[in-house]
C-alpha cells in the first residue's frame, strides 16, 4: 500500500515550480517564498488507516489526513480551499485538488529510492525530488 512512502523526505531539487504556482493562481509574493522554501515531507499512517502527509518548512507547516479514495476538504499551503481525493494508482500516490472549476494533481512515486512529486496543472509540470532522511 502506501508503506514505501512512509518516512521523512528532504527536498533536494525543484524544477519549474514557479510556473506551476503561476498556473494554479498563486500571487507573486507567495511564489517568492514558495520558490525559496525546501520543505520536508513526512508521510505516516495512523492506526485507523488514516494517511498523514505533513509538509514542514521554516516558513509554514501544512498537514492533511485522509483515507485513500475518499474525498475531503483541504486548505492548501497557498490558502486555496479544495475538494481533494488521494488514491493509489499502480504504486503512484495521486492527489487531485479541485476548486473554482479548476483541477490540479500531484503524483508522488518512489523511483531509485527517491520520492518524485510531479505537480501538474494543464500542460505545466513541476518536478520536486526528495531523498529519504529517516
Amino acid at each position: 500500500m502506501v508503506d514505501k512512502f512512509i518516512g521523512t523526505w528532504k527536498m533536494v531539487s525543484s524544477d519549474n515550480f514557479d510556473d506551476y504556482m503561476k498556473a494554479i493562481g498563486v500571487g507573486f509574493a507567495t511564489r517568492q517564498v514558495g520558490n525559496r522554501t525546501k520543505p520536508n515531507l513526512i508521510v505516516s499512517v495512523e492506526d485507523d488507516g488514516m494517511v498523514c502527509l505533513k509538509s514542514q518548512s521554516t516558513f509554514k507547516t501544512t498537514e492533511i489526513k485522509f483515507k485513500l479514495s475518499e474525498p475531503f476538504d483541504e486548505t492548501t499551503a497557498d490558502d486555496r480551499k479544495t475538494q481533494t481525493v488521494v488514491s493509489l494508482e499502480n504504486g503512484v500516490l495521486v492527489q487531485k485538488q479541485s476548486w473554482d472549476g479548476k483541477e490540479t494533481s500531484i503524483e508522488r512515486e518512489i523511483t531509485d529510492g527517491k520520492l518524485i512529486a510531479k505537480c501538474i496543472m494543464g500542460d505545466v509540470i513541476a518536478v520536486r525530488t526528495y531523498i529519504k532522511e529517516a
